[in-house]
């Protein structure tokens, strides 16, 4: 795995994502409602849009521009408009660090 730090644990409160930049790729670093943290691509597959600075609620984070929320676990979408999933990198946690391998994102069915 090539695994890279993207944050501190502590860097994302519950329910938060924060926006971090990892070899060129955008990762929105997700912290869900039960505390887990995702790894999953920043720009929402609809309109280009930032996913860190959308709404966490449950397991899943909502664009904050048009509404669509997808799922942390898969990247899927839940709703329209977006139709298209967002890349979700595997984490790793390494102490109070967070690691993401953006070179093998996840591929779930």
């Amino acid at each position: 795995m090539t695994a890279q730090r993207a944050c501190g644990v502590q860097d994302v409160a519950v329910s938060s994502a924060v926006k971090v930049e990892l070899d060129g790729v955008a990762i929105a670093i997700v912290k869900d409602s039960a505390g887990d943290i995702h790894a999953i691509g920043d720009t929402c597959t609809h309109g280009e849009i930032s996913l860190s600075e959308g709404f966490v609620e449950g397991d899943a984070i909502e664009c904050w521009a048009h509404g669509s929320q997808f799922a942390l676990r898969t990247g899927v979408p839940q709703n329209l408009p977006a139709y298209e999933p967002v890349p979700v990198f595997p984490v790793t946690i390494d102490g109070d660090d967070v690691l993401v391998d953006v070179k093998n994102p996840l591929t779930l069915s």
